[in-house]
């Protein structure tokens, strides 16, 4: 594990507690890739470690810069006992390493996909990337190298992901505040998109 995720860990534990479970998947070219999960009450906590181990590279950039580029890792909050969702740990790896794999740079407003449901029954197979520095802040490190982000994951329906390409993130995060909806629901509905 590298220096940087042994500074990850740190703060995920500084800032969510002991993790109670973790699991590790490799994919051919990229390095190891964790998930953690912390349980706070009825709400568990999952969050990759591994993905900021290398800087996220523009897929336009001639050479790519081993030190100097955005770091991340992906948190998901859902509430515990009405689905299981412990079968995100795959889900949750794979879009951690697909900067690695794609060429991918995820920042917030982004939709990642992971082309099926996130979790047995989910009605969700793909994600909305939110800002940073709520739950767990960034974290700096020494020059030259960018601080890590710690980006919140919100599980969007299909058809709410259509419905996000068109009219944008900030569109449907304000139809999810008007209408109330519980993001952490690991079962809900889809918003109401008319109107």
């Amino acid at each position: 594990m590298s220096d940087v995720s042994k500074l990850v860990e740190a703060r995920l534990r500084s800032a969510l507690g002991e993790p109670d479970a973790r699991a590790a998947v490799t994919f051919l070219g990229t390095g190891r890739i964790e998930v953690l999960r912390f349980l706070e009450g009825d709400i568990a906590r999952y969050a990759t470690l591994g993905m900021s181990a290398a800087p996220m590279t523009d897929p336009a950039a001639v050479l790519s810069d081993p030190e100097r580029g955005p770091r991340a890792e992906l948190l998901l909050s859902v509430r515990a006992g009405g689905a299981d969702t412990d079968k995100v740990l795959r889900p949750l790896a794979v879009l951690a390493a697909s900067p690695q794999v794609e060429g991918v740079v995820v920042a917030p407003g982004a939709s990642l996909d992971v082309g099926e449901p996130l979790w047995p029954g989910a009605p969700f197979t793909s994600v909305l990337v939110a800002e940073s520095g709520g739950l767990v802040e960034d974290l700096e490190l020494d020059a030259p190298l960018d601080p890590v982000r710690f980006l919140p994951l919100l599980p969007m329906t299909p058809n709410e992901a259509a419905w996000k390409r068109v009219q944008g993130a900030p569109a449907l995060e304000e139809r999810w505040l008007r209408h109330g909806t519980d993001l952490r629901d690991p079962l809900r509905a889809a918003v109401p998109l008319n109107g």
